[in-house]
Formats: structure tokens, C-alpha cells, sequence
């Protein structure tokens, strides 16, 4: 703690209001990430296709190119916990384990330049990883400089074995370091999701002077209730975290499952349109070797990824709930044009009916084109005050573009 307080005294001198200013994540940043699909797996020997190794790396690089999610916006393809061995090297180095990353880190960063994409890394800001491996408190420095020797393009930062007392001083130091490089690193921070654990309000402002994205609340799991949990949280937007989201800054409510077990194909367009709509990071966390056609479809969907990645960036926000039906609305470009989004969560029984007004959104003015976001279709044009009468399946996801004439 003391080392820290004296390298930030130093450190903020040189960095003056800012720690970050890496010109990175103007939109938000797409890819792939292992963690949710493959956890802390390192059974190489009895499951070679699905361990954290380079192989499992490459493999899904090799389909984001083939399968045109490169091409979509999705780039980054990133590693999680459980990659490098339990110790470190003489020289305080971290070191890949060299049994399932035998070409090394700089060799897999290479193959994937070479085919377009960009290689992310985990660490942690305690002594150790959640998952027990080597974690960067007292090593940020020549942790970031490793990372950048290697080719890494982004780092995503935990929270494990330390404490959130720490954290206002840790993370920006670690994004001091990864400038200091000279190699554009992309940084992830989990510094609010400990604090919001804890029931507190993290300290937005100063998050976003230091982080590109942060994960805000509790890890992802493969299931509806997950899901729906997130949503909720954000929903409520405790301390305003929404006002801090623009380009370079990001509300990060964790990854993308759709294309794994837990969510029908309804629940799996709720995801994809409220990810679109609070304009957050899109990492896939599946096995893009075995997806369902219709799972590929959303993730792939262009409409759906041109509003996730709107260049003015403005997080949508939920506007009211009733019952199980709730209104989100974003603002996207051109200007007089937003985002709508209706989501029924009831569990039972038929579609719902749900009739409506232009102005139950928030919206001004006098005549708007209504388009539905997933299909391209037309739903029509109305006044503020003209009734739409929309139907909405159980956990699924009305999800339109309204453009002002």
C-alpha cells in the first residue's frame, strides 16, 4: 500500500488530470473472450480442443476470419485467466505456460496481426489471479512492458487477492504504465465491479479518466436468470454511471452468450438488442466452431451492430417499468434519430400485446420512420401520439430505429 501511495504521488505529477489518453475504443470494442465458454480449463491431455491454450486461441480466430465476424467489427480476440505458470521467471517476468503456449506469447500475437485481429491478455491487480496464477501488484510496470514485447493489444485487469483500497491508486498507475510502452494497449478495469459487491458507488469519474471499459457488476453465466440479473442492475444505473460512456469509455455488463446452451433464440435477441442499446463491449464467449446458423445470424446482424457501435456513442437507458414490460430508449446518430426497445419478461403463456405511443419513449417532434432493427422490415410511419400496436414474446425483445422526418 505504501509503494503504491508513493508511485501514484510521482506518477500524477507526469500525468496531470489524465491516466488515460491512448485514443482507443471510440466505439465499443468487439471480439471474442474465452472466460464464460472455457473458464480456468488447462486438461490439455483429455481435452486438447478446449483448454486455455494457444491452439484454442487460434482456432477461434481462425473462424472470426472464415466466418465473417472479423469483417463484422468483432477483433479482438482475448485471452482470460489461467495462461501463464505459477511462478515467474528469475527476472520477475510472467511466463506463458509452455506446454499449451509453446510458439509464446509474441508468436500467437503474431498470427493473429497476420490475419487482422488484435490479441487481449488478462491480470490482476493483487498478488494473485482469481484463478491462483501470478498476479501484477508490485510487477505493473514491467507487467505492462512484458505485454507490450509481446504484441498484446489489450489487457484486462481483475480484482482478485487485493482490496478496493487499492484500487484508486492501482489502476491508474497500470494505464500510466501501458502508455508509457509506447504500444496502444486497450485497458479493461474491474475496478467497479468489487466496489458494487460491496453495495457501494464506485467513482465513475475517476474510472473513466483511467480505464477504456470496466466491468460494473457480477460475472456472466450461461443462463436467462444471468442475463436478466445484469439487465436489471443496469437498468437502475446507481450513480450514474451512464453519463460517463462515450467514445473511449465504456459500461461493460460482461459478454456475449448467445450461440451457447442457456438462452432460447428470443432471449439470445434480448441480449443482442440491450448490448446494442447500452453501447457496450460485444465479446463473444462461445465456440464459434460449433454455433447454430441462427445464433451466427444475430451476432453478425448489421443493424444490430451499427447501433452498439453509433459513433456518438450515448448509452440508452431504461425509461419505466410496468409489470413485466420495460422501455428502453437510445439517441444514435443521425441526429432526431433513437433506438427503441420494448422487452416483455414474462415466463409463461403467449406473445404479449402491447400498444403504445412514439412519445411513451421520450420522444419530440412531429412524424417518425419506424424500422424493426433485427429483420430490416418496415413497421411505418407515425405521429408522437399515433397508437402502435407491437407483439412481444415471452423473454423476448420488440427492437426498432425511429428516424425523425
Amino acid at each position: 500500500m505504501a509503494r503504491l501511495a508513493l508511485l501514484l504521488l510521482g506518477l500524477m505529477m507526469t500525468l496531470g488530470a489524465h491516466a488515460l489518453d491512448n485514443g482507443l475504443a471510440r466505439t465499443p470494442p468487439m471480439g471474442w473472450l474465452s472466460w464464460e465458454r472455457y473458464r480456468c480449463n488447462t486438461d490439455c491431455t483429455n481435452q486438447p480442443d478446449e483448454c486455455i491454450s494457444e491452439k484454442l486461441y487460434m482456432a477461434q480466430a481462425d473462424r472470426m476470419v472464415s466466418d465473417g465476424y472479423r469483417d463484422a467489427g468483432y477483433v479482438y480476440v482475448n485471452i482470460d485467466d489461467c495462461w501463464p505458470l505459477k511462478q515467474r521467471d528469475s527476472k520477475g517476468r510472467l511466463v506463458p505456460d509452455p506446454a499449451r503456449f509453446p510458439s509464446g506469447m509474441k508468436a500467437l500475437a503474431d498470427y493473429m496481426h497476420s490475419r487482422g485481429l488484435k490479441l487481449g491478455i488478462y491480470s490482476d491487480m493483487g498478488t494473485e489471479t482469481c484463478g491462483g496464477y501470478p498476479g501484477s501488484k508490485f510487477y505493473l510496470e514491467e507487467d505492462a512492458q512484458t505485454f507490450a514485447d509481446w504484441g498484446i493489444d489489450s489487457l484486462k485487469l481483475d480484482g482478485c487477492y487485493s482490496t478496493t483500497d487499492d484500487f484508486a491508486e492501482g489502476y491508474p498507475i497500470m494505464g500510466f504504465f501501458l502508455n508509457k510502452t509506447g504500444r496502444p494497449i486497450l485497458y479493461s478495469c474491474s475496478w467497479p465491479a468489487y466496489i458494487t459487491g460491496k453495495g457501494a458507488i464506485p467513482p465513475y469519474k475517476d474510472i473513466a479518466k483511467s480505464c477504456n471499459l470496466w466491468r460494473n457488476y457480477a460475472d456472466i453465466g450461461d443462463s436467462w436468470q444471468s442475463v436478466y440479473s445484469i439487465v436489471s442492475w443496469f437498468s437502475q444505473d446507481k450513480g450514474n454511471f451512464t453519463d460517463v460512456a462515450g467514445p473511449g469509455n465504456w459500461n461493460d455488463p460482461d459478454m456475449l452468450i448467445v450461440g451457447n446452451y442457456g438462452l432460447s433464440y428470443d432471449q439470445q435477441r434480448v441480449q443482442m438488442a440491450i448490448w446494442a442499446m447500452m453501447a457496450a463491449p460485444m465479446y463473444m464467449s462461445n465456440d464459434l466452431r460449433n454455433i447454430r446458423p441462427e445464433s451466427r445470424d444475430l451476432l453478425l446482424n448489421r443493424r444490430v451492430i451499427a447501433i452498439n457501435q453509433d459513433p456518438r456513442g450515448i448509452q440508452g437507458k431504461r425509461l419505466f417499468k410496468e409489470g413485466n414490460i420495460e422501455l428502453w430508449v437510445r439517441p444514435i446518430s443521425p441526429a432526431g434519430t433513437f433506438a427503441i426497445a420494448v422487452v416483455n419478461y414474462s415466463q409463461g403463456g403467449g406473445p404479449n400485446r402491447v400498444q403504445l405511443s412514439l412519445a411513451s419513449f421520450g420522444l419530440k417532434g412531429s412524424k417518425y420512420n419506424v424500422t424493426e432493427v433485427f429483420d430490416g422490415k418496415s413497421v411505418g410511419v407515425f405521429s408522437l401520439t399515433d397508437k402502435m400496436t407491437i407483439s412481444v414474446n415471452p423473454s423476448g425483445v420488440f427492437f426498432a430505429v425511429a428516424k425523425g422526418l
